[in-house]
């Protein structure tokens, strides 16, 4: 089966939001008014082992690799990796950037602090939490529409998955500001240590109960969750309650290990109350070997974390979630034996560190191999805040912060009515796309997300979005006048040079026709030419809007192909 057999199959139209009228559908595609799920299926196993890429280096791999790392790359970002090394560009990517400044006030309703400011630091205030959580929200938008060349932002968002809060539940945006931080501090580093961190986190010790777990009565929440969802997985189920990894039991003394830990509000930490713990040794089945922790206060929780990533399993749950957020979502057996194992025990022999793994995978054969290029399907988010980078829209400036936190904030609800709230996942386990069997990413498409999609690159293609007295909109006339003159001026040069940007597969002579006739209908290429060279040489306001609605059109008709939402 081809993984990108979706590609022929025809679907349904359905109706979507008003703006200028489509083109035709191009030949062997789906339509941009799809309206059914669209299924990817893989190819068998891929070719490439961990064996370092040695192939060509150059454009298409640096926008692939890129792709898979930063939220939707720009030219002039790919144009810099591709003049520079893969190793360079994944000393990049891993290097751990300064920490960004903290969240700031927009809300005229938040009196204690002025406009511009932070609020992280401030008192609880019941009254101020929605405005607080937005803006929370916001400003994690801005650094994923900011994130340079760093893999940061994208591991952030992936610990988000895999250690999950939920801001709507936790009731305090000021823990939901210290959850992110430890994300970011942690993303590219260790794993162990983020999993010991989170642990004792004010906002995971609120989400997961365990600030209400005392000796007698613990609390099972977080001690399952740590087990099935963070570190070790299920495993097949052997018995009632019980599966390979852990049983019913190890879910009990890891509940008893995690007794006493509470949260608070004043300090936005969590800290331990002895009277609250259980001080008896914790007895762990066969699948932790029978071990015994043994009593040892605030510091217990460490030795239970250590138990955990003393498993092998642990290296193997930890690498497979990686692999399938970065990489493609179904793991067959060569691929299991090949990378998911070498690479587990590279995460071992690593102490958990994160960043050696990545760069064994970034810079693997296998990742570069022909099938795993442009066979996952964006995000919401990848989709949304990519789109606006690889368009280079422009946003107002912190000078303007209103108006800034206010298109962050609609960039946020793009991403949320696709499916993909950020801050808030549908619940413990993350977005269904990424464990969902057997459809995983597909999910993200679907009869109510694709049409938004296609609202989403409408709106930014066409007058753009008013928010805070700025309007950001893609300005495609700015984007032919990056590129060389002679390139600017070859329809089929221009044409070119977006789907290397946007596209991660080679299209069909009939698609780049589709394209070309969107671009200049039925006209030959001297049309275009001339129309640019004369725009170009004595640029008026009429002479722009001509070539830029020609341009908005075929922009249009790329973004409405189906391989533009794959990545």
């Amino acid at each position: 089966m081809n993984r990108r057999s979706f590609l022929q199959r025809p679907v349904a139209p359905t109706a979507v939001a008003t703006g200028p009228a489509p083109v035709a559908d191009p030949p062997e595609t789906v339509s941009r008014y799809a309206n059914q799920q669209l299924p990817l299926q893989r190819a068998g196993a891929t070719a490439g082992t961990l064996a370092p890429y040695a192939g060509a280096w150059g454009a298409a791999p640096a926008a692939h690799l890129l792709r898979r790392t930063l939220f939707g790359p720009t030219r002039g970002e790919i144009g810099a990796a591709a003049a520079s090394s893969l190793s360079a560009t994944l000393d990049q990517l891993l290097a751990v950037p300064a920490a960004p400044a903290p969240p700031l006030n927009v809300s005229a309703a938040d009196t204690t602090v002025p406009i511009g400011q932070t609020w992280v630091t401030q008192a609880f205030d019941q009254t101020l939490q929605g405005a607080r959580s937005q803006s929370l929200r916001e400003w994690w938008l801005g650094q994923q529409l900011t994130q340079g060349t760093s893999l940061r932002e994208q591991m952030t968002l992936f610990w988000h998955n895999h250690f999950v809060v939920e801001f709507g539940n936790i009731n305090d945006a000021r823990m939901g500001y210290t959850y992110v931080q430890l994300l970011r501090q942690h993303a590219l580093g260790n794993i162990r240590q983020l999993a010991k961190d989170v642990t004792i986190n004010p906002a995971m010790l609120r989400y997961l109960n365990g600030n209400q777990s005392v000796a007698g009565a613990p609390n099972e929440n977080y001690g399952r969750e740590l087990l099935e969802l963070f570190t070790v997985g299920k495993g097949p189920l052997i018995g009632t309650g019980n599966y390979t990894n852990y049983t019913e039991a190890d879910v009990q003394a890891a509940a008893r290990v995690l007794t006493g830990w509470r949260d608070s509000s004043a300090n936005l930490n969590g800290y331990f109350t002895a009277s609250r713990h259980d001080a008896k040794p914790k007895q762990f089945s066969g699948a932790f070997g029978n071990a015994v922790i043994a009593p040892n206060g605030a510091a217990e929780y460490q030795d239970l974390l250590n138990l955990i990533f003393a498993q092998a399993e642990t290296a193997r749950f930890l690498v497979r979630a990686l692999y399938r957020w970065f990489v493609y979502y179904l793991i067959d057996a060569q691929t299991e034996s090949d990378i998911i194992q070498p690479l587990a025990t590279l995460l071992i022999q690593s102490n958990f560190e994160v960043a050696p793994v990545l760069r064994k995978l970034f810079g693997s054969e296998h990742f570069f191999d022909a099938a795993t290029v442009g066979c996952r399907i964006k995000s919401p988010l990848d989709f949304t805040v990519g789109l606006v980078r690889q368009m280079e829209v422009a946003f107002p400036p912190a000078s303007s912060v209103v108006a800034q936190y206010a298109h962050w904030e609609y960039l946020y609800g793009l991403a949320l009515v696709q499916q993909q709230t950020l801050g808030d996942p549908p619940n413990v386990a993350g977005w269904a796309a990424y464990y969902q069997v057997p459809q995983f990413h597909e999910l993200w498409i679907n009869a109510v997300t694709l049409p938004r999609r296609n609202q989403v690159t409408d709106l930014y293609i066409g007058k753009g979005i008013a928010r805070g007295g700025a309007t950001a909109a893609i300005d495609p006339v700015a984007l032919v006048l990056a590129l060389p003159p002679t390139t600017a001026a070859d329809p089929n040069l221009v044409i070119a040079e977006f789907v290397r940007l946007m596209v991660p597969l080679d299209l069909t002579t009939a698609q780049l026709t589709f394209l070309k006739n969107a671009l200049i209908p039925g006209l030959p290429d001297f049309e275009w030419t001339n129309e640019w060279t004369t725009y170009a040489a004595t640029p008026t306001a009429a002479k722009k809007a001509a070539v830029a609605t020609k341009l908005q059109a075929m922009l249009r008709a790329l973004m409405g192909l189906a391989e533009y939402h794959l990545s």
